[in-house]
């Protein structure tokens, strides 16, 4: 614990708190019509608006179903809490329960998205790993010569995560006993997310690295920039100068300065696009239809340009299927009234199957530190340790040189396992281009499953994940009812086609190598799931059916590839059929990505600023994106329009009506941070 402030430092630490508590009041009144009405104060939304809002001539609205999550600040700061004090078991979680998975055990499987503002970015375990360059030029390459495919270039993409990002090196210490190795030049250095490692490790991460090499899995020599294989400890979204979570709102929200063209609203549900009555064959979207009240009452906002979902993987289709754009059989059996038929919203739907094997452990573990009272309980440091060691592994690792053979019998089963015919031809057709695209990347250097380490068990154990990367078993989200308050179906559609079952096979096999395998051999005892007793692959796989789940990254039910794919947005992420509406989140990646999602999605909603800002040529004059103060800054700003005594003046921050200089303000935030969150 820090002390001994001074009288200067109290005082100007008063006047910050003082600052943003004034700040916190949320928006009770909007305007009638906006330009822009983003929908979706999530990860990618709240990206869309401080972007679009830095031009001052266009007006911007985000809607967010969730509230500002300011009753739960600490929970979703302090990293550890990601572990030992979930937000899963608060209102800032949807609290999603996919179909009963006929190949998983028939079981309803839990799919926690974030409800806040800052959406799953601020309910999250914090990783901020990349895809791999093949997999994004695959993306491109799936586009053909439709216009804007060039936007989603490996080199157009990585420019766009990098400039969301600030990157910080590891302290010595951590360095020293997990020995992480890093390529800063890889990373950003002026974006709203600061990412780096936290400040407390054990010696287990270490020996992740070792164990690892001496299975022939070496480290990552660039694993964030575009090389996705080896073992690596991975990047996390903490802010080292004062040891929070920084995410989507601490970013792209609360630092900003005011702007008298932009507005957050919080806990207003949207529950349809509302469609002009206009014969065009390009229906254009009118106003926005949302609730505060939890469907009582309807509201309506004007929209005079553009309507942008980000609701991501679930939320976006859905909102779409409720406005009447979809496919027709799923609409008419809801009773929802058709507007434009889309067959692709909500198909292709991909997510990481995963499992863990588990052991118990004659070591401290940050599980056993925490819920056994262990020495390092009430250190400030240890509350600031996430698990981010990582590897990706391809399938030469995996399967040597058979691995033409397990392509062959793979791409022979994607005519079997391809959505049923009740389906939309180009659905199908789409399904099995991607899958083929799918086969070409699992011949490739990328990985196909990921390992992860993993020591917060509440019990104490260590575990060790395998991850299916790139599934052929496609899903979707749709809805079974007329009432946008009702939750979308989920059929994520879990090991529907048999070679996912091999591929997360191989995996789990690789985990439970791992942990038999020295240095990491000498801290684990004895395995505890699913024992040794589960040695078969037919043993395997029925423990895989039972016992995995959702690695929570959703991806691809609004897909960005040809409208006869089964495509919902082109490749300027413009909805087919509609004419001012954009989907831009994890939803419109076309393939499932080898890595964690966040970084993706603020690339892919950093991207879609700029296409639309292109689109508008609105650029001349922005307004600057964050002000000095943005980096240490985690109060609220919510849609709180100041008076123009609070008004940033040219860059220079202003506390109470007196401008100060960037470095006092930093000062004077770090200090905030301090009495705040006892750092």
């Amino acid at each position: 614990m820090r002390t001994g402030l001074s009288a200067t430092q109290i005082v100007g630490a008063s006047l910050v708190a003082s600052h943003f508590a004034n700040a916190l009041s949320p928006r009770t009144e909007i305007d009638d019509s906006y330009d822009f009405v983003i929908v979706g104060g999530g990860q990618a939304g709240l990206v869309l608006g401080a972007r679009l809002s830095e031009d001052k001539n266009h007006t911007v609205l985000v809607l967010e179903s969730g509230g500002n999550g300011d009753d739960y600040r600490k929970r979703i700061d302090t990293p550890a809490y990601a572990y030992f004090d979930s937000l899963w078991t608060t209102p800032l979680n949807w609290d999603f329960y996919t179909v009963a998975q006929t190949n998983a055990d028939d079981r309803e499987i839990e799919w926690p998205r974030g409800k806040v503002l800052g959406g799953s970015s601020a309910i999250n375990g914090l990783y901020m790993t990349r895809p791999g360059e093949d997999e994004i030029n695959a993306w491109k390459d799936m586009l053909g010569d439709m216009d804007g495919a060039d936007n989603w270039s490996w080199d157009s993409f990585y420019a766009a995560m990098k400039k969301s990002e600030t990157f910080s090196p590891p302290v010595d210490d951590v360095v020293q006993e997990a020995g992480i190795v890093w390529n800063a030049s890889n990373h950003g250095t002026g974006g709203p997310i600061h990412t780096s490692y936290p400040d407390y490790t054990f010696p287990e991460v270490g020996y992740w690295l070792t164990s690892l090499a001496n299975m022939g899995i070496g480290i990552s020599a660039n694993m964030y920039g575009g090389e996705n294989l080896g073992a690596d400890v991975s990047t996390s979204c903490i802010n080292p100068s004062n040891w929070t979570r920084s995410y989507s709102r601490s970013g792209y929200l609360d630092p900003l300065p005011d702007r008298d063209n932009y507005d957050v609203l919080a806990n207003a549900h949207v529950t349809r696009l509302v469609f002009d009555n206009s014969t065009s064959s390009d229906k254009t979207a009118s106003a926005v239809e949302y609730t505060t009240d939890g469907g009582a009452t309807k509201l309506k906002v004007k929209v005079n340009k553009e309507v942008i979902l980000a609701g991501g993987s679930v939320g976006s289709p859905a909102v779409l299927l409720y406005s009447g754009v979809g496919p027709k059989d799923v609409l008419s059996a809801a009773g929802v009234d058709l507007v434009s038929e889309l067959p692709g919203v909500g198909q292709h739907l991909q997510d990481h199957f995963s499992a863990t094997v588990k052991w118990s452990s004659n070591v401290d573990t940050a599980g056993s530190i925490f819920y056994d009272g262990g020495k390092d309980r009430n250190n400030p440091k240890f509350l600031t340790y996430i698990d981010s060691a990582v590897a990706y592994v391809n399938s030469t690792a995996m399967y040597g040189s058979k691995v033409n053979e397990y392509d062959s019998k793979f791409l022979d089963s994607i005519d079997q396992y391809s959505p049923n015919t009740t389906y939309d031809d180009g659905v199908v057709t789409g399904y099995k281009a991607i899958c083929n695209t799918t086969s070409n990347i699992f011949k490739g250097p990328t990985g196909q499953i990921e390992l992860l380490f993993m020591n917060s068990d509440g019990n104490g154990d260590i575990g060790i994940t395998a991850a299916l990367q790139h599934p052929f078993s496609h899903g979707r989200i749709y809805i079974n009812s007329s009432d946008p308050m009702d939750y979308p179906v989920i059929d994520p559609n879990y090991l529907n086609n048999p070679a996912d079952s091999e591929i997360l096979l191989a995996g789990i096999k690789l985990a439970r190598q791992i942990g038999e395998t020295s240095p990491m051999s000498g801290s684990l005892t004895n395995e505890t799931s699913p024992g040794s007793t589960v040695q078969s692959d037919d043993d395997w796989i029925a423990w895989l059916r039972k016992e995995a789940g959702t690695e929570f990254h959703p991806s691809s039910s609004c897909a960005m590839l040809p409208e006869k794919q089964g495509g919902v947005v082109d490749a300027n992420l413009r909805v087919y059929g509609l004419a001012n509406v954009r989907v831009a989140d994890a939803s419109v990646i076309p393939i499932a990505l080898s890595t964690h999602l966040m970084s993706s999605t603020y690339g892919v909603a950093e991207q879609a600023s700029d296409i639309i800002r292109e689109y508008y040529n609105s650029v001349s004059e922005p307004e600057p994106a964050f002000s000095g103060a943005h980096a240490t800054t985690s109060s609220s700003a919510v849609g709180a329009k100041k008076s123009d005594s609070q008004k940033s003046n040219g860059g220079v921050a202003a506390i109470g009506g007196t401008a100060l200089s960037p470095v006092l303000a930093l000062v004077l935030v770090s200090v905030h941070a301090v009495l705040v969150y006892g750092l």
